[in-house]
């Protein structure tokens, strides 16, 4: 039984974000992104090689086979455990779904850097957002520190959350888990570099094509999320003007996608985001996002994590609203 768009599809993915926001991901189980990731590595090493356009090909026939593969194997498994039992099938995609999912790793990844943070430990505070981010984060002050976290937990609440979660509404965890193994292309080989320019080309492409419409879904959502917790509980969130200014900043980012949610959050927060980040010591200069009315500190991360749980809760309800009405508007013309 593969889940999708049905009543108990939506059940099975609201029991995954359960086991996922009270477990996590237990170390001690096999995690399908880390067997993904290691498959990459192997074939890019093997692959990755030649003129600029075999390195094209070989990147592009790279990204057919790995999210074909995982989201081909992912049905297939599932198909064979329906036929041993139902059930089995039924724990399986459960456990699948919520591998897809990062709710209660990102929250805790955020924490890891507010704790030292707080206690003006800016060495273990570097540390934590050094094991979430790529760039370097060997000098950065609380300010810096809290606008690495910020942007991480802005552009994952995309890809960590509601993007895992819009395609396993629609295919369940096969198409959960394509999506991931396109992700995890992205984040291994879409580089614009030397070594992953070419190669990657193709996985960088299909992950801005498969974020495009969640990216701009979960901004609502922040928005959304913005205006309740303005009005029902102390926090006070520039949401009045933010949708405008959002479409302003978001392209100017360097990717098509991931400045939306950073732009609604700089715009919410209202700081400033963006700016001059350093890899491996090399400067690479991106442009501002929203307006620094007031200063970057250690509490805008906070206020980020409730924007983010709001904006998948609000993706869910809505979710569930539009699937229910389909569903009756179908059942009414049959």
């Amino acid at each position: 039984m593969i889940v999708g768009a049905t009543f108990s599809g939506m059940t099975l993915i609201l029991l995954a974000i359960g086991l996922d926001v009270i477990v996590g991901d237990p170390r001690s189980l096999p995690h399908p992104v880390v067997l993904i990731g290691r498959f990459i590595a192997s074939f890019e090493r093997l692959w990755n090689r030649g003129t600029a356009k075999q390195r094209r090909i070989s990147g592009l026939l790279l990204t057919l086979i790995v999210v074909g593969g995982v989201g081909g194997a992912s049905w297939l498994l599932l198909a064979v455990l329906t036929q041993l039992h139902p059930g089995l099938a039924l724990i399986a995609e459960l456990w699948l779904l919520s591998t897809t999912l990062a709710i209660k790793g990102l929250g805790d990844a955020a924490r890891a850097v507010v704790t030292p943070l707080s206690q003006g430990d800016l060495p273990a505070a570097r540390k934590a957002l050094g094991m979430i981010v790529g760039r370097d984060t060997q000098h950065l002050d609380e300010a810096e520190i809290t606008r690495g976290t910020v942007e991480t937990v802005a552009e994952n609440t995309v890809d960590g959350i509601a993007a895992p979660l819009f395609f396993a509404l629609i295919g369940g965890a096969p198409l959960a888990l394509a999506y991931k193994a396109v992700n995890t292309l992205d984040s291994m080989v879409g580089y614009q570099n030397q070594r992953y320019g070419d190669f990657g080309f193709a996985s960088a492409k299909l992950d801005d094509v498969a974020n495009w419409l969640p990216a701009r879904l979960t901004t609502l959502c922040l928005w959304l999320a913005g205006l309740l917790l303005s009005l029902f509980s102390s926090l006070s969130l520039r949401w009045q003007g933010a949708l405008s200014g959002t479409c302003r900043d978001a392209p100017r980012h360097p990717s098509p996608n991931a400045g939306w949610p950073e732009a609604m959050v700089a715009r919410l927060l209202g700081v400033q985001l963006g700016g001059t980040n350093y890899y491996q010591g090399v400067a690479s200069r991106r442009a501002t996002l929203g307006e620094p009315l007031e200063p970057l500190r250690v509490a805008h991360i906070s206020t980020t994590l409730q924007l983010m749980h709001g904006a998948w809760l609000l993706f869910m309800g809505l979710s569930v609203l539009v699937i229910a009405g389909v569903m009756l508007i179908l059942r009414g013309a049959l």
